[in-house]
């Protein structure tokens, strides 16, 4: 399987050659290295590697992890006054109400506001702590009844009250493609999220940070780029 920087390589040239595809820059592409099945010298590699974008989808597991790397960061920069690498949290798992705190004193990014009535309990926490979070909404775009994510007929309005609350910054719209090998079934969800968002961003509902299309996981991220994903949320492809 080669070593975790071959392994982040050949998804660097993967992305390029779906740029090349889709007429797009990689620049544009950020990568989250989801953490979940990560062991902490793994995940210490990869900030070494520069990646500090780190995603997790349990706050009980972002807590742990989260502590032993802030952790691993005050003891190298102990070690070496010249590193500065800082890690951002990205929260992209099923949120609880009563998760939100905990979760926002550690991440500013949340993926998967779903209903109002959490994005109002984010907002609501958020301005206790005097946070402004970025956050993504939810949409289920593949309309499997198991998966979380605000249905597609209700993103918009969902979005435009989002927008509206003073602590939240609404930067753009998250997915998730149905596991399936049928690649046509995968990129018909990415197109409709992107349909979603060129909506949303036409109507002008979150201005100019609106911007971020989060799609596209391990098995399916090389069409997620082609059909505009910003971010991508790898974990297995690099931590196999």
């Amino acid at each position: 399987m080669g070593s975790i920087a071959e392994r982040i390589q050949i998804i660097q040239k993967n992305i390029e050659a779906a740029c090349r595809r889709s007429g797009r820059d990689p620049e544009q592409i950020q990568l989250i290295l989801v953490t979940k099945t990560a062991s902490m010298t793994a995940i210490q590699e990869v900030i070494r590697l520069g990646f500090t974008d780190l995603g997790e989808n349990r706050v009980q597991h972002l807590k742990q992890i989260a502590d032993e790397v802030d952790a691993f960061l005050k003891q190298q920069q102990a070690e070496n006054p010249s590193f500065h690498k800082q890690v951002r949290w990205h929260m992209i798992g099923h949120l609880q109400r009563n998760k939100v705190k905990q979760t926002l004193q550690i991440c500013n990014y949340i993926h998967s506001v779903d209903t109002l009535r959490l994005a109002e309990e984010i907002n609501t926490a958020a301005a206790k702590l005097d946070h402004h979070p970025n956050v993504l909404l939810q949409v289920n775009c593949s309309e499997e009844p198991q998966k979380y994510g605000v249905p597609v007929g209700a993103a918009v309005h969902l979005a435009e009250q989002i927008a509206s609350m003073p602590n939240l910054r609404l930067i753009g719209l998250m997915t998730m493609a149905p596991l399936t090998m049928n690649k046509e079934v995968v990129r018909a969800c990415f197109a409709r999220c992107r349909e979603i968002f060129e909506e949303i961003r036409s109507a002008n509902i979150g201005g100019a940070k609106f911007k971020h299309l989060s799609m596209g996981m391990s098995q399916d991220y090389e069409i997620a780029v082609e059909e505009g994903a910003t971010i991508l949320r790898i974990g297995s492809a690099v931590f196999a």
